[in-house]
């Protein structure tokens, strides 16, 4: 049995920051590795922006998906304030994996997720994402050259191997290539990595 967990996440997604403490606790309980890999959740796909009842639809759905979420955060004194709009992640998984070159992409992760879901941070905005980078030490002066060549490529991979591995959704686990998606299948992913 590998020691090496894949956890993937996409950082707009509710599921996968509730996925994080568990996942934590995990690693340090069983000695595994957890390695944190970026997915970007294809959102858009559910709704037709030109039929108003597909929008409301797909409103009702992210809804529901929230206040879902907030049941197991609630107790957890866990905010998750829901966006303002759907951003894209792309900005906010190429300083993950800049940061990741520093050996910083998961104090990334830890700092921009609470501060999304409070609406304290926008993954879209340059001079927020270069001020995270400073904040967890990493000097953001190589980023727009990461962010042009090699960042989209290191996307590319990432995004390819979550397809390889069957990932459809986050957050999703991966334990010798056997998928558990959702956060609340911690149970079975230890039980998993303990038979």
């Amino acid at each position: 049995m590998s020691r090496t967990v894949d956890l993937w996440l996409d950082l707009r997604s509710p599921y996968s920051f509730l996925a994080m403490a568990p996942a934590y606790a995990l690693e340090k309980e069983l000695g595994v590795t957890l390695r944190l890999r970026p997915f970007a959740l294809y959102i858009g796909g559910a709704v037709n922006p030109n039929d108003p009842e597909s929008v409301a639809r797909g409103m009702r759905r992210i809804k529901y998906l929230y206040a879902d979420a907030r049941r197991f955060a609630g107790p957890r004194g866990i905010t998750l304030l829901g966006p303002k709009k759907i951003f894209d992640q792309k900005l906010v998984h190429l300083a993950w994996l800049y940061a990741e070159k520093s050996g910083k992409g998961r104090a990334l992760v830890d700092l921009a997720y609470p501060r999304f879901f409070k609406r304290e941070l926008d993954y879209e905005d340059r001079d927020a994402i270069d001020a995270l980078l400073a904040e967890i030490g990493v000097d953001p002066a190589g980023f727009d050259a990461f962010a042009a060549n090699d960042g989209p490529r290191e996307i590319a991979r990432h995004q390819a191997d979550a397809e390889a591995q069957g990932v459809f959704a986050v957050p999703t686990f991966v334990v010798d290539g056997e998928l558990f998606w959702g956060q609340d299948r911690i149970d079975f992913v230890r039980a998993r990595l303990a038979s």
